[in-house]
């Protein structure tokens, strides 16, 4: 039986930029995504990527999690200019909410 292994994500900002670092036990690279603010309202997602060594651990998957779950507590709207970010968008209506498109 495999274990499972649940990504550490953390939050990185400086001025209008920033990005959300994950980390897997056992694994040295990292993933991330990557956004830019645009005012108190919107923020653009940039950029999601994650080595292909940790590929198929839902890494970047849980990075878009953090990144719709902290949006919506911060009444924050999404621009998804990464294609990552805006595929799922378009596999989770439930996240409607936080898009701007």
């Amino acid at each position: 039986m495999t274990e499972t292994k649940t990504p550490e994500i953390t939050l990185e900002t400086e001025g209008a930029k920033g990005r959300y670092v994950a980390t897997v036990d056992g694994f040295e690279e990292t993933g991330e995504l990557t956004f830019s603010k645009v005012n108190d309202g919107l923020i653009i997602a940039d950029h999601t990527g994650v080595p292909d060594s940790m590929r198929g651990l839902g890494v970047a998957k849980a990075l878009v999690e953090r990144l719709v779950a902290d949006a919506r507590q911060k009444s924050v709207k999404i621009m998804p200019l990464c294609p990552y970010v805006n595929a799922q968008r378009q596999k989770h209506p439930e996240w409607a909410d936080v898009f701007q498109v």
